[in-house]
């Protein structure tokens, strides 16, 4: 007989930028078009999904760990943006799931997506609990910081840039 550890699968931790910053060159609406397609390949990996939302002084989870389903961009469509960015926040919200999922499922994998355009002054340490990180970077300004791409190297995540996931 399989144990349930066995099965235990993965867990895509999603935690999206919905701060002012990302409104500007319509990046939140790529960021959301982005994590449509994220979802979508979770569950055809039957994987497990979380979301936490950001922005103006809050962290917000949309979405409790639960297994992925068919998506539609009627239930993304009204994550709004506006604000400050919140970023340490975000990354303590999607900590505690990530925690409470470990303590739940020990052996299932725990990834975390940042969806951002690094905006942000705050460093925040990478969330306990994640087993790989992804940053994935809306920048789009003509001043690049390069925050996305300094985070996932602190964070000893993987960059990338947004642009390469949508064509």
């Amino acid at each position: 007989m399989r144990t349930r550890q066995a099965h235990a699968g993965v867990l895509h931790c999603f935690v999206l930028d919905c701060s002012a910053s990302m409104l500007h060159g319509r990046q939140l609406a790529l960021a959301k078009g982005v994590l449509l397609r994220l979802l979508q390949r979770a569950y055809q990996e039957r994987a497990e999904v979380a979301l936490v939302c950001f922005a103006g002084g809050r962290a917000e989870v949309r979405l409790q760990p639960a297994r992925a389903r068919p998506w539609s961009e009627a239930w993304i469509r009204p994550i709004a943006g506006g604000g400050g960015t919140p970023l340490a926040l975000g990354m303590e919200r999607a900590g505690q799931l990530l925690a409470q999922a470990a303590h739940r499922s020990p052996a299932q994998q725990r990834w975390l997506w940042l969806l951002s355009d690094g905006r942000s002054m705050e460093q925040p340490p990478r969330p306990h609990g994640a087993d790989a990180v992804m940053v994935v970077d809306f920048e789009r300004q003509a001043v690049a910081l390069g925050r996305c791409r300094h985070l996932a190297q602190r964070w000893e995540g993987e960059y990338l840039v947004a642009d390469a996931l949508i064509g």
